[in-house]
């Protein structure tokens, strides 16, 4: 086989794919077919469900089989069809030729092992390198993915790194063994968006040095954008529209393209009112964890993930808390809503409740709710959609009857865009977005006057971020909610704040009105993030992880 850069590495041809359960068939992928040179990105982009990642699973056939089946099509990889390899010669290909880079690192690593032992078990098996030979491999790997002072991190366990670090151990992972081909299945969604953009960086500046392709699957196309060569649009298990990335940004054809680059959301914030009652406050809030060592556990220091902070959120607006992992932002709701122990004061209507004890706090709970990032692992897999929503109501409002709770439910899920006709269904039954609807039906169904979100758009498709950002202004409106809205995601922040709080390293980096801050930041910190966060421009070093 040639080496020519214009030869096709991989070609995909009428490639489907089938799930067979039961007597019932679902038609995941159909008939799609493209193909990718060496040295050259293609994006495949499209919502959950489109087909994405069962197309690129079905590549070395890391498929469910035999549930999953193939009633057409060929994966040519160097003139070799995948499909019709055993298992034997398919050990070959996966993980020295083509390597994959999965969404979540934390569940993609080993919590068992350390960082040398899971780089040095692929370099033992495929490479036949001794202990010493794939410790000093594993350490030029690190450096090389960015991982500073690596030889201290050997011995690091998952846990013990940040999401960026994470999944740059998952890239260097999958170039130990210098891949022809890298598929990158949405690797930058659980990251913020500074490291995302690094890690981003990162990919072109290693495709550069190693000259291999890379088939992007994502449903960001702000990350397709200055990332791919070529773009395939997936719905519903089909491509319905390809082209080179730059033609196709600038003039889309296909309806579903046009509808995803609209997707991004679009809100109306709450019109500003300083005159507006406060319902939640902190003056001087300090959340502090000891930093132990020795064998006494002696106190040596304390990390500062909440220093000092004066908060206010008024009836009717929303407060933004942004920053990067680590910065302290959920740290400071959990303290604000009395879920973590914390000095200084927080007040619930002029009242100070930093110092009442679970019972006393227990009646507030009704006026204070949380939404957290999660949808599935938030709502519990064992209870009906009934039975989470109005586990509250049983709690809280226990002279309702049956069916007044019943009517409770019914309404509220009607509110938030659910049938309340599938209350009896169970969390896994619902898509990404209708799960969170149902996470956000639960903190409303109480008539809360404070609501806690918690990143809840970020592990959800664009077009699903804009609804849930449209249905909460919706009820902001209607029901006049104080939300404090944390997330990494400033987009989604401007559509929604009326003041942000930039926050690093438990500090409050700069404060005031969101239209302020996101048309004239003043600090550099602030800059890099919004650099980040909507143009994706690696920042600068100085906030490298």
């Amino acid at each position: 086989m040639s080496d020519n850069k214009d030869t096709a590495l991989l070609e995909v041809n009428d490639l489907s794919v089938h799930f067979q359960q039961g007597g019932t068939v679902t038609k995941a992928v159909k008939h799609i077919s493209f193909t990718i040179k060496r040295g050259e990105t293609l994006a495949l982009v499209g919502e959950s469900g489109s087909g994405k990642s069962v197309s690129a699973l079905s590549i070395l056939k890391l498929l469910p089989y035999p549930a999953a089946e193939h009633p057409s099509g060929s994966v040519l990889f160097k003139g070799q069809d995948l499909l019709d390899s055993d298992e034997r010669d398919l050990r070959q290909v996966r993980g020295n030729d083509i390597t994959i880079i999965f969404q979540e690192p934390m569940t993609s690593l080993n919590p068992l092992h350390n960082i040398e032992q899971q780089i040095g078990e692929i370099l033992q098996l495929h490479q036949g390198l001794n202990t010493t030979q794939a410790r000093t491999r594993t350490l030029e790997l690190l450096d090389q993915v960015g991982i500073h002072d690596a030889e201290e991190r050997l011995a690091a366990f998952p846990h013990q790194l940040s999401g960026g670090q994470r999944q740059r151990v998952m890239i260097a992972m999958s170039l130990a063994n210098r891949p022809d081909l890298l598929i990158a299945d949405e690797p930058t969604t659980a990251l913020d968006v500074t490291v995302q953009a690094q890690i981003l960086k990162l990919l072109k500046d290693l495709q550069r040095d190693y000259g291999m392709a890379i088939l992007m699957i994502t449903h960001d196309l702000g990350i397709v954008r200055n990332f791919a060569d070529k773009v395939c649009v997936m719905s519903q298990g089909e491509i319905v529209e390809r082209g080179e990335t730059k033609k196709l940004f600038d003039n889309p054809q296909h309806d579903y393209t046009k509808m995803l680059l609209n997707a991004e959301p679009k809100g109306d914030p709450m019109p500003i009112n300083d005159q507006a009652p406060v319902v939640m406050e902190t003056k001087d809030l300090k959340v502090w964890f000891p930093i132990k060592h020795g064998f006494f556990r002696k106190t040596i220091g304390h990390v500062k993930a909440v220093n000092g902070l004066d908060v206010t959120v008024r009836r009717g607006q929303t407060l933004g808390v942004v920053g990067e992992s680590g910065s302290g932002k959920t740290t400071l709701g959990l303290a604000m809503l009395r879920l973590i122990h914390s000095e200084g004061d927080i007040f619930y209507k002029g009242q100070n409740i930093n110092h009442f004890d679970a019972r006393t706090m227990r009646p507030l709970r009704k006026d204070i709710q949380v939404v957290f990032q999660d949808p599935y692992g938030s709502l519990s897999p064992r209870m009906s959609v009934r039975q989470i929503v109005e586990e509250g109501l049983i709690i809280q409002e226990p002279e309702l009857t049956y069916e007044q709770r019943e009517k409770r439910v019914s309404d509220v899920l009607v509110e938030v865009g659910v049938d309340p006709e599938t209350m009896e269904r169970y969390p896994h039954e619902f898509s990404g977005g209708q799960r969170q609807r149902i996470a956000i039906a639960r903190a409303v169904v109480l008539k809360p006057k404070f609501i806690m979100l918690d990143e809840p758009t970020s592990a959800l498709d664009m077009s699903v971020q804009a609804q849930i950002v449209e249905l909460l202004l919706d009820l902001q409106r209607h029901h006049d909610l104080s939300y404090i809205f944390i997330s990494h995601d400033l987009r989604v922040v401007q559509a929604l704040a009326n003041h942000v709080i930039v926050m690093r390293r438990g500090d409050v980096v700069e404060y005031g009105e969101a239209r302020q801050v996101f048309e004239d930041p003043q600090e550099d910190y602030t800059k890099a993030l919004l650099a980040a966060a909507l143009n994706l421009e690696a920042p600068e070093e100085t906030f490298v992880e």
